[in-house]
């Protein structure tokens, strides 16, 4: 039986391993206490290895190996959770990838706000206190005409605080086709009964006519409310009532009306050879009293909930007990600014706004890119797969237009063995990159859609480390 004190005997202790040469970087990089604190969660490895195993573990052979052991420790220690990714997935705004990519402006913007002091409360004009969501405000009602604006995290938080603050304890009529559920089971009934409403169903869930609403308004009657279906489509025998006809009956019962846009477009998509969405500046003119969208799909800006319409709603909701609780901090709001601000430029957008232009992306343009890369892409793949490239549909993502897909060109990979499994640990190959490349897994094939991909000779060099690394 193998003498375990032996074993336990042959690792060096922590002053030893501290002098080791290849532990003067890390030393240098991370600080003495952190590399103690590796070396000794390292070395307690190694001893339960010997008592499990009776026999030192490979990477604990000698004073080396154990000191490169701690240098990788100490640096996935450091390794950030959120890494940037190739999205070759073929979606372009994608809730699991941080949705849209900023414009450089807004980088920009977020870059100064991290490192310097900001005007975020403060009036220059005035050296007192100002309201933090002023700039946004003045952008929002250039951009859409409404009277003001208010800013929140995101827009189920502005649906929330817009309902606590319009109709608590009070009664909201909604039409039944449009009591959606968006992402993580997050349904329209369970937000209006955290906000304290008394949810009205009107209609059917295929037609609802304006005569639903007007037969259910009663003296406890306190909002009208529309919903946009962003994430899925009624087709056939159906009927709604638009915002334009609501808004009348709204005002004959002295009722505010409220409409969720959620993707929200701030410009028409259809001039862009796109879909038409519904815009907030058309609810605006229709007389909708608050409308609510999000900042961070069709609009192209960070994560944040929107809410415009008249001076006297947002000036209500502004002085909501949750608005502390739900408001953007310095940076979505830098960002935020500099995003809209380029709308302020429309000719200017489909160059300087990252979603406009990937979502307007010529398919001739993306083929190309794929002819440009198939051959390092089916020499990083090896022999046991075929690699071709073919047409494909990218779709928006987040909710916005569900059933609209553009047309795009992907690099294709399919492995010979026809095994799923084979197919799938390529994949995983492929997620373990230093960047790592994210594609689509269907038809027993790994779809690379290249619609999103800027960096050609950043991806070709990423691809070396596949070639270097061992297949699983």
């Amino acid at each position: 039986m193998p003498d375990l004190r032996a074993l336990f005997a042959r690792l060096p202790g922590i002053d030893a391993l501290l002098n080791h040469a290849d532990l003067n970087l890390p030393l240098a990089r991370h600080g003495r206490d952190a590399v103690v604190a590796a070396a000794r969660q390292v070395l307690d490895g190694a001893r339960a290895h010997i008592r499990d195993h009776a026999v030192l573990p490979a990477w604990a052979s000698d004073a080396g190996a154990l000191a490169r052991r701690i240098a990788a420790d100490c640096a996935d220690r450091q390794r950030l959770a959120l890494r940037p990714v190739y999205n070759l997935t073929g979606t372009v705004l994608h809730t699991n990838l941080g949705r849209a990519v900023q414009a450089e402006a807004a980088v920009e913007a977020v870059t100064r706000a991290m490192r310097h002091a900001v005007t975020l409360e403060y009036d220059l004009d005035g050296a007192g206190r100002g309201h933090r969501d002023s700039a946004i405000s003045e952008l929002l009602a250039s951009i859409t005409g409404a009277e003001a604006a208010c800013v929140v995290n995101n827009n189920a938080a502005a649906v929330l605080i817009t309902l606590a603050t319009l109709a608590a304890g009070r009664e909201v009529i909604v039409s039944r086709g449009e009591l959606v559920e968006i992402g993580g089971a997050f349904r329209m009934p369970d937000v209006m009964r955290q906000a304290g409403c008394r949810l009205v169903e009107v209609g059917a869930t295929n037609r609802t006519h304006l005569r639903d609403y007007r037969d259910a308004i009663s003296a406890d009657t306190a909002l009208l409310m529309k919903v946009h279906t962003s994430n899925y489509a009624i087709e056939g025998f159906t009927a709604s009532v638009s915002e334009s006809e609501l808004a009348p009956l709204a005002r004959e019962h002295g009722l505010p009306l409220a409409t969720d846009l959620g993707s929200g477009a701030l410009i028409d998509l259809s001039r862009h050879g796109l879909p038409a969405e519904p815009m907030p500046q058309q609810m605006i003119a229709a007389g909708i009293d608050v409308v609510t969208f999000s900042g961070d799909k069709l609009l192209g800006g960070p994560q944040a909930g929107l809410i415009i319409g008249r001076r006297d709603w947002i000036a209500r909701i502004q002085k909501h007990p949750l608005k502390r609780a739900l408001r953007c901090d310095k940076l979505s709001l830098a960002a935020l600014e500099a995003t809209l601000r380029l709308y302020l430029e429309p000719d200017r957008l489909p160059d300087t706004l990252p979603t406009l232009r990937y979502l307007t992306r010529a398919q001739t343009e993306i083929r190309a890119v794929a002819g440009r890369l198939l051959p390092a892409l089916t020499l990083a793949a090896g022999e046991a797969f075929r690699v071709d490239d073919q047409a494909c549909l990218s779709q928006i993502g987040s909710g916005s237009l569900p059933v609209d897909r553009l047309p795009s060109w992907a690099i294709c990979i399919e492995p010979r063995d026809g095994r799923g499994k084979t197919l799938e640990a390529f994949a995983q190959r492929l997620r373990e990159l230093p960047s790592p490349v994210i594609g689509r897994l269907s038809a027993g094939k790994l779809w690379l859609d290249l619609r999103l991909l800027d960096d050609e000779a950043g991806f070709c060099a990423n691809l070396a480390a596949l070639s270097a690394a061992p297949a699983h």
